[in-house]
């Protein structure tokens, strides 16, 4: 009997990427025998990717309900509550799936019987980097923000020399050096702005200066009357506690300001207040990329473009998408690499013993499997109780 993916078209406001394309797919079949992918109707449209080059791919176009009448069903967002009742028990989702944001969803999957696998739980190890979604659309994201950034800026970002006078280039900084920071701090190198990188981990330094940009180190002053473990330890708490004002000044010097510090289901640290923004100058610009965790900076507005004291305040939460045809087909070769790794014998029979399978599967057997998430569930179960 054929295995079948099923590849539906996201509903989500904004969201333009699509979960597999017809490149990836003609691989896929190429490689797996007995295999049928079928594609809803419009499912690649967002991406530029029509129905005719699906078929053209190998791929059946097909309705909605026989998108999701799958063995295993691909998405890239979150599914709705109308997509949770439409997959039922034996069934396999991929996909993103917010399990710290949304861990009700989990709950109403597991209750349907669906084996999930959430691709922001991939394990951060080197043989599951090829199914690493998460950095790729951070990547994306950091690229996206330092463009954006420099559209909205009413300055130049490199230095020119002209016959009128010499322009000289914009000052970014970047907070937090994780994939979306180091990824903004290149991009915003390469239009020639001069970079800045600040990071409350200090071994980051490497990764900020090897790209060309300086790394802010934050002074804290305390009493050294501890032994080295019990100082180091202290040193970092009081420069958590002080970052916002630590930061002021190199956040008044700056033209852009693009944050990144965001963990996931928590949320997001405050690194810019209010008076930093008023310090900054007339029409800079902040792009706040923690802006769907609440934002790194005090005045962020999720979702929204603001401006406060005469700062534009940018608040997106879904850069990626901004970008379909990239992003899908780095996406799409993450959830394949997924598919492939839990292959056998021409069926998807993932091993959950294997370090992949066991930290990326969010519900299994009518049960939430990973423990974060159901942590935050108990509490609400408790209650209902």
């Amino acid at each position: 009997m054929a295995l079948t993916i099923g590849v539906p078209r996201e509903t989500d406001s904004g969201e333009a990427r699509v979960a597999l394309i017809p490149d990836v797919a003609d691989r896929l079949l190429a490689t797996v025998d007995d295999l049928e992918v079928r594609v809803e109707e419009g499912a690649g449209h967002g991406a530029y990717h029509t129905d005719a080059d699906y078929e053209a791919a190998g791929c059946a176009v097909v309705g909605r309900d026989e998108a999701f009448d799958a063995d295993l069903v691909t998405k890239v967002a979150p599914p709705s509550d109308d997509e949770v009742e439409r997959l039922g028990d034996g069934q396999v989702l991929i996909g993103f799936l917010s399990p710290l944001e949304r861990p009700e969803t989990a709950r109403a999957l597991a209750e349907q019987g669906v084996t999930t696998l959430a691709m922001e739980l991939v394990p951060r190890i080197s043989r599951a980097q090829k199914l690493d979604a998460l950095s790729a659309m951070s990547s994306i994201g950091g690229y996206r923000a330092a463009i954006l950034a420099a559209e909205r800026l009413p300055k130049f970002f490199p230095l020119l020399t002209t016959a009128a006078g010499t322009v000289r280039p914009a000052r970014v900084l970047v907070l937090g050096a994780g994939v979306a920071g180091l990824q903004a701090i290149a991009t915003a190198k390469r239009l020639g702005a001069k970079v800045f990188g600040y990071d409350i981990r200090e071994p980051t330094r490497e990764e900020v200066e090897s790209l060309g940009a300086s790394f802010v180190e934050l002074e804290v002053d305390i009493e050294a009357d501890q032994d080295e473990s019990g100082y180091a330890e202290q040193v970092e708490k009081e420069k958590q506690e002080r970052q916002p004002e630590l930061l002021k000044p190199h956040l008044a010097d700056a033209d852009v300001v693009i944050s990144t510090a965001l963990i996931p289901g928590k949320p997001a640290p405050l690194l810019i207040n209010e008076n930093a923004v008023a310090a900054m100058d007339p029409g800079s610009v902040i792009v706040d990329l923690a802006a769907p965790n609440g934002g790194n900076c005090a005045l962020t507005e999720t979702g929204e473009e603001i401006a406060g004291h005469d700062v534009q305040i940018l608040g997106p939460t879904n850069l990626p998408a901004q970008m379909p045809v990239h992003a899908s087909e780095l996406y799409a070769k993450t959830v394949t690499a997924m598919i492939e790794e839990g292959l056998d014998d021409g069926t998807f029979a993932p091993d959950f013993e294997d370090q992949i399978f066991a930290e990326s599967c969010l519900t299994r057997d009518g049960e939430v499997r990973n423990e974060r998430v159901r942590g935050l569930l108990e509490p609400v179960e408790e209650d209902k109780a």
